[in-house]
């Protein structure tokens, strides 16, 4: 085994407590905050839990703004947006309740309201001078892992181009994980969103970043994605299946800030920025053309990926194309489109997103190098 040279740091608290959005207080109080901007979006508003977070700060006597114009995908805009709240009310903390799309707005405006400029200054890896304003995380998806990683993307409609913020520093200084907050996803939802999650765990499993934290990190979830996203997206109530995808998710979110991804989220992103495409429908209908790419540099971790995936239901004779064809079949019951064709991808834009996905970090960590050319041809696989 090739062991790369690697350091690791865990800088933020996980709690993990079904109920456990209650001790929000507490913790806000332990850190000597008292006026917090919370970062959500009218979706969880609608079905209450913002009402809910609202409710429990104003009941232990935290100050709060309240910012819900964050679209999927959010923009450049909807963080000067943010920013600017944040400043005009001389705020101390972030709390961003939701999926990845809140938890990227927070870090961005925790970025801009301590380091000033745009956060297109931020773009790309270790920008980020010095610690930034407090982020708590409430993930109410079990998707992103954004709540323990150093990533935040973010839209620049202008350039239809997705840029990524890399800093260790904007790691949420907490992370509240509270179960019951995803047992009202609809399936819609916790599809493509725990797909998100193991593509996470599958990719950082095999980047050739990879190193023996971030495989725990990863084995642990593919584990429990493994076992639980079936009967999860079967019946959210499932609070056991609701517990072993949160903490699955965010296992997948630690393997890859410390291992990085791979092609698949390389061309995910473009897909997002040009069509607007969820991010975790995208890596779903990617994940298995880019594992058949990779299979040529398997060194014997599909079989590892394909047990995983299975239960543990180990079989013997194992080829790589059984791990393609077992993800396909998984997407399959989980209701993901078959192709991008079916998402109203054009052929006309192959060119400018392969360019864009070459930008990406991610390029250079997957197994399989790749050209610009393999970029296209892979984007054409996919439609």
């Amino acid at each position: 085994m090739k062991f790369n040279a690697h350091s690791f740091l865990i800088p933020g608290k996980v709690l993990f407590e079904r109920g456990g959005m209650a001790k929000l207080p507490g913790e806000l109080k332990a850190k000597g905050l008292k006026r917090v901007l919370l970062a959500s979006d009218r979706g969880l508003e609608a079905v209450g839990l913002v009402k809910r977070l609202e409710d429990i700060l104003s009941s232990s006597g935290i100050d709060y703004v309240t910012y819900l114009d964050i679209e999927a995908n959010p923009s450049t805009e909807t963080v000067d947006k943010g920013m600017r709240l944040y400043q005009e009310n001389n705020l101390q903390a972030i709390i961003c309740l939701g999926g990845g799309s809140p938890m990227d707005t927070a870090k961005s405006i925790s970025v801009l309201v301590t380091c000033g400029g745009k956060i297109q200054d931020y773009e790309g890896a270790h920008k980020v001078q010095g610690p930034v304003a407090p982020v708590i995380a409430i993930p109410t998806t079990a998707g992103t892992g954004s709540e323990v990683t150093p990533f935040a993307v973010i839209t620049d409609k202008s350039k239809n181009y997705k840029l990524t913020v890399f800093s260790y520093e904007i790691i949420p200084e907490l992370a509240l994980l509270d179960p019951e907050l995803i047992t009202t996803l609809p399936p819609t939802v916790a599809a493509p969103t725990g797909l998100d999650a193991l593509t996470h765990a599958v990719e950082a499993y095999i980047s050739l970043a990879a190193y023996p934290f971030s495989d725990a990190m990863a084995e642990k979830a593919m584990e429990l994605i493994g076992k639980y996203i079936r009967p999860f997206v079967a019946n959210r109530a499932d609070i056991e299946a609701a517990s072993g995808m949160l903490l699955g998710s965010m296992f997948g979110g630690i393997a890859f800030a410390w291992a990085r991804l791979g092609n698949v989220h390389a061309m995910a992103h473009p897909l997002g920025g040009y069509f607007n495409i969820a991010h975790g429908v995208a890596n779903a209908v990617l994940l298995p053309v880019i594992l058949e790419y990779n299979a040529l540099a398997d060194q014997g971790k599909y079989e590892k990926i394909f047990n995983f995936i299975k239960d543990n239901k180990v079989i013997t004779g194992f080829t790589p194309d059984m791990l393609v064809n077992e993800i396909k079949q998984l997407s399959n019951e989980l209701g993901i489109p078959k192709n991008l064709t079916e998402l109203g991808v054009s052929r006309e834009t192959i060119h400018e997103m392969a360019v864009d996905a070459m930008k990406s970090g991610n390029i250079f960590v997957n197994p399989r190098q790749s050209t610009l050319a393999d970029i296209e041809e892979l984007y054409l696989r996919a439609m």
